[in-house]
């Protein structure tokens, strides 16, 4: 098989022994081997290398196994056109072929390893890779020649229709998600220019009133809420542009109070919870490594979504807890912390929907807000390594759970 450019290929296994026999199998062209003990090193990897012709993945991995490392790999722009391979010991279950197809899979291998049969599966698929007329040919002709490929072609031709129509669905998806992506580049923009002049107008003028000597200590008192009010929009726009435009490091994570975290957050909706006699019940909450302008974020949008929500003519109350969970490995404590009301809630179905950007339900359309909230609480969460759920039934409140770590793992070495 002749080469014109370089080959390199990237073979994800929790086993040292099974990443060896692969390598060894291949060691015969002329590829380059990368090699990724788990799916978070092969993730790590694919942050700086782009360069790759096809993934060989084992699809039972601890922690995050192949179908979910190949969700991951799939959401970003420069890695969606690289095939993967998967390699599975379920060779007739119908259901996880079908779930590999949707993840994203071009084939599957089984095991054990038939040496020759991996050797022409890679081969195909890097040809198959350079996109040209004569290697798909040659491609042919090694699927007709091999008798060992021949059942697989006759398994995958049921399953054909399938796959086309999961195609058709993931190019509606890329193209629903680029246009979210647009907007979500206005909102930046629009956050770094737009909204940034104004705010330095009105500290501006605030700082003249304040000194002008007729000034009243009344005006000066109600001057310096106003400044007060602008310094926390500064704030809040710096926060969010940094949160839309950076990666989080793990640096920024610091050993928070939540408990002072959930009160600066009250503190900021004060007259909200005033206007709408709302009673807040917060039992004590731990201390745990966090981001704490996001963390502070989550707890405003999610206690001013019980107050906005609330039922017209009932008082709204929320309550906040925690509850330790007792991991299964012993290496870190999960903690999940309850925000419960007694809103208008919502039906059960949509219970994923409420957290989709700009996506609103047709119910709360009176509801002032742009649906936005809910999306930033779930990034928050993705930032902390942890998650956020939720579930409610129409007039019966909501109660929104997020799940989140004691201490955050420090990143994974690169493994070559």
């Amino acid at each position: 098989m002749q080469h014109h450019d370089v080959i390199k290929i990237l073979v994800v296994d929790d086993r040292a022994d099974n990443l060896l026999s692969i390598e060894s199998i291949l060691e015969r062209e002329s590829y380059i081997i990368v090699k990724a003990n788990s799916g978070r090193a092969a993730l790590k990897i694919l942050l700086k290398e782009f360069d790759f012709s096809l993934i060989l993945m084992d699809v039972q991995m601890p922690d995050m196994n192949g179908f979910e490392t190949a969700a991951f790999i799939y959401q970003r722009e420069k890695l969606k056109d690289i095939p993967i391979i998967f390699i599975t010991a379920h060779s007739h279950e119908e259901e996880v072929i079908f779930k590999g197809y949707k993840a994203g899979a071009v084939d599957f291998i089984y095991k054990p390893i038939n040496p020759e049969l991996l050797r022409i599966k890679v081969g195909l698929f890097v040809e198959l890779y350079r996109k040209t007329q004569s290697l798909i040919a040659q491609e042919q002709k090694l699927l007709n020649t091999n008798a060992s490929l021949q059942k697989e072609i006759e398994e995958r031709e049921a399953s054909e229709l399938r796959v086309l129509e999961l195609n058709k669905q993931l190019t509606h998806n890329n193209i629903h998600l680029k246009a979210v992506n647009a907007e979500l580049d206005r909102f930046a923009y629009i956050a770094s220019h737009d909204l940034q002049e104004p705010l330095r107008k009105i500290r501006v003028f605030s700082d003249m009133i304040i000194q002008k000597k007729n000034s009243s200590d009344e005006v000066n008192k109600y001057v310096m809420k106003i400044t007060n009010a602008t310094i926390r929009m500064q704030q809040l726009v710096s926060d969010l542009l940094r949160f839309s435009r950076h990666s989080i490091q793990g640096g920024d994570f610091i050993d928070s109070d939540l408990n002072e975290i959930v009160k600066d957050a009250l503190n900021e909706l004060e007259i909200k919870i005033q206007q709408n006699n709302a009673v807040i019940k917060i039992d004590p909450l731990p201390s745990i490594q966090v981001i704490p302008t996001l963390m502070r974020q989550l707890f405003y949008n999610l206690i001013s979504n019980a107050l906005k929500f609330r039922k017209k003519d009932v008082a709204p109350e929320v309550h906040i807890y925690a509850q330790k969970e007792v991991p299964e490995d012993q290496n870190s404590h999960l903690y999940k912390i309850f925000i419960t009301d007694n809103g208008i809630g919502f039906e059960s179905q949509y219970a994923e929907d409420i957290f989709i950007v700009f996506k609103r339900l047709h119910s709360y359309h009176e509801i002032e807000g742009t649906g936005i909230g809910l999306s930033i609480c779930k990034k928050i969460m993705e930032q902390h390594n942890g998650f956020i759920t939720a579930s409610g039934e129409l007039e019966q409140g909501a109660t929104f759970v997020i799940g989140i770590p004691e201490k955050q793992k420090e990143p994974l070495p690169q493994v070559l």
